[in-house]
C-alpha cells in the first residue's frame, strides 16, 4: 500500500484542490492522442495519472502545443506539475526531478545540402528552424555563433517555414523530424545527435515540500519499472530511459 502523503505535499502539488499536470503534446515521445479514443496517453500522462493516485486527488490535463508556452504558464500559476527538458534557464524557475527520459536533438537538411555533419551547421549564412522556447532552441542559442535560429510557434509552422525556402536547416527532436523527413520530401537526417534533452517532471519553485516528493516520486518509477512498462505500453521510439 503506497503510503499518504504529508499535508505538506498535497498543498505543494495541488494548491487548487486537483493535480493539474501540464502536457505538452508537441513533443510525440511524452504525449499523444489515442487514434481511436482521441483521448490523451503518452508517458507524461501516465505518469501524472499515477501520481494524483498516490496524492488521492484528481487530477486534470492541462494541454500545450509547445514547451514554451508551458515555461509561459508559469506566470498565470497555469499548472503544478509539468514534463519538459531540464535547461539552466528554466530551472530558475521551475524545480525539476531526475530525468526519465533522454531524447534525441537532431537536424534536418535538404537531401542535396552540402551540410554533411552537425559541426557543418554553425556557419555564416545558415538558418536553422527552431520551435520557439523549445530544450532545443534554448541550447542552441547559447551553443551557435555563427548559424542563424529561425524561430516559429510550432513544428508545423517550422515546416511552413522550410517548404518556404527560408532554412538550411531544421532542429528537432528525432522522432518529430524522422515523422517530418517522411511526409515532406526532399529531406535527410544529419548522423548523430547535437544534444541529449533530458526530459524530468517539475513544479514551480519555492514549493519545497513538493519538489523533494516528486524528486522521490520519479526516482521510484524508475526503479520500479513503471517507466519502462509505460516506454513500452506507449511504444515510445526515438528515446531511452535515463540512467
Amino acid at each position: 500500500m503506497t503510503p499518504t502523503p504529508p499535508p505538506a505535499v498535497v498543498v505543494d502539488l495541488a494548491p487548487t484542490g486537483k493535480l493539474r499536470a501540464a502536457i505538452n503534446f508537441s513533443n510525440p515521445v511524452l504525449a499523444g492522442r489515442d487514434a481511436t479514443t482521441g483521448e490523451p496517453c503518452g508517458i507524461s500522462v501516465d505518469l501524472s495519472r499515477e501520481l494524483a493516485r498516490r496524492l488521492g486527488i484528481a487530477v486534470e490535463l492541462v494541454p500545450y502545443d509547445a514547451a514554451g508556452k508551458v515555461v509561459d504558464a508559469l506566470k498565470s500559476h497555469a499548472w503544478d506539475v509539468c514534463f519538459l527538458a531540464i535547461d539552466p534557464m528554466r530551472g530558475a524557475h521551475i524545480s525539476f526531478t531526475a530525468p526519465y527520459a533522454v531524447i534525441e536533438g537532431v537536424y534536418l537538411v535538404a537531401s542535396d545540402s552540402p551540410i554533411h555533419s552537425n559541426a557543418e551547421v554553425d556557419r555564416v549564412g545558415t538558418r536553422v528552424g527552431a520551435i520557439l522556447g523549445s530544450a532545443y532552441d534554448l541550447f542552441l542559442s547559447r551553443e551557435l555563433k555563427h548559424a542563424t535560429i529561425v524561430r516559429a510557434s510550432s513544428a508545423e509552422a517550422v515546416m511552413e517555414s522550410w517548404v518556404a525556402g527560408e532554412l538550411d536547416s531544421v532542429a528537432g527532436v528525432k522522432p518529430q523530424l524522422e515523422a517530418d523527413a517522411k511526409r515532406v520530401p526532399g529531406l535527410r537526417m544529419l548522423p548523430g545527435r547535437f544534444m541529449a534533452i533530458n526530459q524530468a517532471m517539475g513544479t514551480p519553485r519555492g514549493r519545497e515540500a513538493g519538489a523533494k516528493y516528486l524528486r522521490e516520486f520519479v526516482d521510484e518509477m524508475k526503479e520500479s519499472g513503471f517507466v519502462a512498462q509505460a516506454f513500452e505500453r506507449n511504444r515510445i521510439d526515438g528515446a531511452t530511459i535515463a540512467a
